[in-house]
């Protein structure tokens, strides 16, 4: 029995990964191998920042490489009940606001509170593992929740779920 991290992901998001694996695998693999293989023909090894650069690049990608594996072979798939919009779950989108002096803001926020390996902020996707998403997962429309954040505690009221 394994004791490997499991990695909750949609199908669209293991998709991702298995199609960055595959780039990774293939043009960016050969890609960097050239890149060696040019900066080796330029002699002294020994001070070589081209073929230095190249080595390095080189060893982040296989890091990379053996990462998305383990996340792909360790994806749990996130089922995506649209009908059970009850509470908030993996998958789910939020819409909340902050509330202020008691009282809630106008300014709306909406997440989709994803797995750590689908996590994109700039994309309003935020991890499971995330101090928001823990402070929201298994709540329901309506509620008011503190929410601990590295800032201190935040006060939200959960508007809808989707």
């Amino acid at each position: 029995m394994s004791n490997e991290k499991q990695y909750p992901m949609t199908a669209e998001g293991k998709k991702k990964l298995e199609d960055e694996l595959v780039k990774l695998e293939t043009e960016t693999r050969k890609e960097i191998v050239e890149r060696i293989k040019i900066a080796r023909d330029f002699g002294d090894l020994s001070e070589n920042a081209e073929y230095d650069s190249a080595k390095e690049e080189q060893a982040f990608l296989e890091g990379r490489i053996s990462t998305l594996k383990s996340m792909i072979r360790n994806a749990v798939i996130i089922s995506e009940d649209e009908t059970d919009n009850s509470v908030v779950s993996l998958g789910k989108t939020v819409t909340f606001v902050e509330i202020i002096d008691g009282k809630p803001s106008t300014d709306k926020e909406s997440y989709t509170i994803v797995g750590s390996a689908e996590a994109d902020p700039m994309e309003f996707r935020i991890s499971n593992e995330s101090p928001i998403a823990k402070g929201l997962l298994g709540k329901a429309e309506g509620e008011e929740v503190a929410v601990q954040t590295p800032g201190g505690e935040m006060k939200v009221k959960i508007i809808s779920i989707k």
